[in-house]
């Protein structure tokens, strides 16, 4: 999965103080070495040109990982960015996530709190970024509600809507994985490390592809609500087909997720 050009990249709402576009999957929010491939931070240099030359700012408020598709907003004043900052500290902020996982059965609607930790400060671990639940972690609290159940291939998978209240690394990922519902298409806590070790190895490969069934994590910010504002990104099209060929395609429309009743969440700023 590739990202192409600013073309490519879906502007949902732009004002005088913030900009919400819908990152593809595959692209990196930030550079994380020179020369490396674009990333998103390079495209809203580039989108946002005038403004930056005018006095403006390119703030990204909420970061998403390279393979999460969804909601980004970005604060184009400093003024902007220090609202954004306010409620994000205050826990004003509210963020949704679809994400499809394998396995079925459960509540309709529960809540995790379970603090995470990165695996390789109390145990071995190969990937440095990895994530746990630990008793001395951070606290994360996430709440999950189960939009629908399906069949992908020969393996059973749930839909569900996701409000972080916390923002910690792999949050949503690392809690559906603890509670038995692993992300379709999560190298590292579907697969686990050795096949995230693999696909970094070999790029995605028949065995990969056996076991998870998907090339990406099955994990897209649907919504995200700051500042009086609310952003909506469409699903892309790689993920409709999921929904689609797990008998879960009246989930594509957006508007058919329900968003009342207690899920909505609050969010402190980080990545899904």
């Amino acid at each position: 999965m590739l990202f192409a050009s600013q073309a490519a990249l879906p502007i949902l709402s732009e004002d005088a103080e913030f900009l919400a576009v819908n990152k593809p999957a595959g692209l990196l929010v930030h550079p994380t070495r020179p020369g490396g491939s674009r990333t998103l931070w390079d495209e809203l240099r580039g989108l946002l040109a005038f403004e930056l030359a005018t006095g403006g700012h390119v703030g990204i408020v909420n970061r998403l990982d390279r393979e999460t598709s969804g909601v980004v907003v970005v604060a184009k004043t400093r003024e902007a960015a220090a609202l954004a900052g306010e409620a994000l500290a205050r826990r004003e902020a509210r963020k949704q996530y679809l994400a499809l996982a394998f396995g079925t059965g459960g509540m309709c609607d529960f809540r995790i709190e379970a603090p995470l930790r990165r695996r390789g400060e109390f145990e071995t671990s190969e990937v440095y970024l990895e994530q746990a639940v630990h008793p001395l972690g951070a606290p994360a609290t996430t709440n999950f509600r189960r939009l629908g159940e399906g069949r992908l291939e020969d393996r059973r998978v749930t839909l569900f809507l996701a409000a972080p209240e916390t923002g910690r690394t792999h949050q949503i990922r690392v809690h559906l994985a603890h509670a038995g519902f692993p992300v379709v298409g999560d190298k590292l806590y579907a697969g686990g490390s050795g096949a995230y070790l693999e696909f970094v190895r070999e790029g995605w490969t028949p065995c990969l592809q056996s076991v998870l069934l998907h090339p990406r994590h099955a994990l897209h910010c649907l919504r995200m609500s700051l500042c009086g504002r609310q952003f909506t990104a469409p699903l892309p099209e790689d993920f409709l087909d999921l929904l689609k060929r797990s008998g879960l395609g009246d989930f594509a429309d957006c508007a058919a997720v329900e968003m009342s009743g207690g899920i909505l969440g609050t969010a402190e700023e980080g990545r899904g």
